[in-house]
């Protein structure tokens, strides 16, 4: 499968964006979704991920609240809405794919499939 992440942008602190993953090449549903990131000079880490269902979800602790993952397999895309952002959510945005079979996780060692990242700037 093919991954190609849009909707990054520069905005405010307080601002709002919705980051896109268009998937192509496999059917979509046979994916469980992750978004990760990675801020300048920083290691990348896990933001959100969502099971192929829809069903399961997770956040990371530090964007519980300000961030909703979804999906509609219908159209091979996946979503991350991120509200009230902070300047220290600026990073690249990746999102990622695991086959459906194999166990739902947080760890992007176990992601096979990545889209190229979209760049977050989020100015104070």
């Amino acid at each position: 499968v093919q991954l190609q992440a849009s909707g990054g942008g520069l905005v405010q602190a307080g601002d709002s964006l919705r980051l896109s993953c268009a998937a192509s090449g496999r059917t979509f549903s046979r994916y469980h979704m992750g978004w990760f990131r990675q801020a300048p000079g920083k290691e990348r880490e896990f933001v959100a991920r969502i099971s192929w269902s829809g069903a399961s979800i997770y956040y990371a602790g530090f964007v519980k609240g300000r961030c909703t993952i979804s999906r509609d397999n219908a159209k091979n895309t996946g979503y991350l809405q991120m509200n009230s952002l902070k300047p220290e959510d600026t990073a690249v945005y990746y999102c990622a794919a695991r086959e459906y079979g194999r166990t739902w996780t947080s760890d992007q060692f176990l992601y096979d499939y990545w889209g190229q990242g979209t760049l977050d700037t989020v100015s104070s």
